[in-house]
């Protein structure tokens, strides 16, 4: 009897369910449909925001940036109106304030990624670098920036690898941009031998990069003597050369200017020595090699004449 009243009570609130259910398709489809409505409208929206944004000369990061915010604000207001057609206005309500106190709390979690991501916003709009330029992280990290996204920069290092600098080191760290000066200075070293004529060696020098590939040509090649070496005099050669992102042909060119100052120098017998090094024998120093196996030569013959 028991088991009896147990199954007729499952059945009464299985059949309960199912009318309810039967009775709530309606509002279902109908919520279906608005929230994808939304959803296509949203994509529509981001993809034509983004141009507009471009067409009025915004990067294209920033552009991303403010067309997707535009998406997730549509999304939002479908799932909104779908759950309203539903009559679920108190569990949006407290749909909402969980997400509040779950926000709060991967806010504490994740510090380093909510870090990441303001300095992304701060990269995004104040835009220190740009995809295409070339930067140097603070620990050494070289390349070509290819994304930057609201968490990492992608920089393609010359060597190939990619690498994935958080944004909040490029943010709190120094770095440097080689590009958005539009230009970048060559500096190429060389000694000349103490026996050169100095005067000669600097036209001759100057004249030697006048014509390298890429140089700024209202921007005078100049030549700055260093000191005295231990075996050469040395100075050093300064090239200001286009650097963009367009033209980033600085190892070229900064091998074409040692190639051509190398050519002149050979072309009028100027030397580039090699180091020098002079060994000194003796106690004192001072003694040379000969002087010392004379010496020992001696040393030898008094002993063998002692010995007889």
């Amino acid at each position: 009897m028991e088991a009896s009243k147990l199954i007729q009570t499952l059945v009464d609130k299985l059949e309960q369910w199912l009318t309810s259910f039967v009775a709530y398709l309606p509002n279902l489809a109908m919520a279906i449909v608005i929230f994808f409505i939304f959803l296509f409208v949203a994509r529509y929206i981001e993809r034509f925001s983004k141009k507009q944004l471009m067409k009025v000369h915004f990067d294209e990061t920033i552009s991303g940036f403010l067309s997707r915010l535009i998406f997730l604000g549509i999304l939002v207001a479908g799932i909104m109106m779908s759950l309203s057609i539903l009559n679920l206005t108190g569990t949006v309500t407290s749909i909402l304030a969980g997400l509040g106190i779950i926000g709060l709390a991967l806010g504490f979690a994740f510090q380093d990624t909510a870090a990441n991501f303001m300095s992304g916003i701060y990269i995004t709009f104040q835009q220190p670098y740009a995809i295409g330029d070339v930067i140097e992280t603070h620990d050494g990290v070289m390349g070509n920036v290819v994304d930057i996204n609201l968490r990492v920069t992608k920089v393609k290092t010359f060597d190939g690898p990619m690498v994935y600098v958080p944004n909040r080191f490029l943010f709190q760290e120094n770095f440097t941009n080689y590009t958005e000066e539009g230009r970048r200075r060559i500096r190429v070293d060389v000694g000349v031998s103490y026996g050169e004529d100095l005067e000669k060696v600097e036209r001759i020098a100057l004249e030697a990069v006048r014509d390298v590939p890429g140089r700024i040509a209202n921007e005078d090649v100049s030549l700055f003597w260093k000191g005295f070496g231990d075996s050469s005099i040395d100075f050093s050669v300064n090239i200001w050369l286009e650097y963009s992102r367009e033209n980033r042909a600085y190892i070229s060119a900064k091998n074409q200017a040692i190639k051509n100052i190398k050519k002149a120098f050979d072309a009028n017998d100027i030397m580039i020595p090699f180091p020098i090094r002079t060994l000194d024998f003796g106690i004192k120093g001072g003694v040379q090699l000969h002087e010392e196996m004379d010496k020992a030569a001696n040393v030898r013959s008094m002993g063998g004449s002692q010995g007889q």
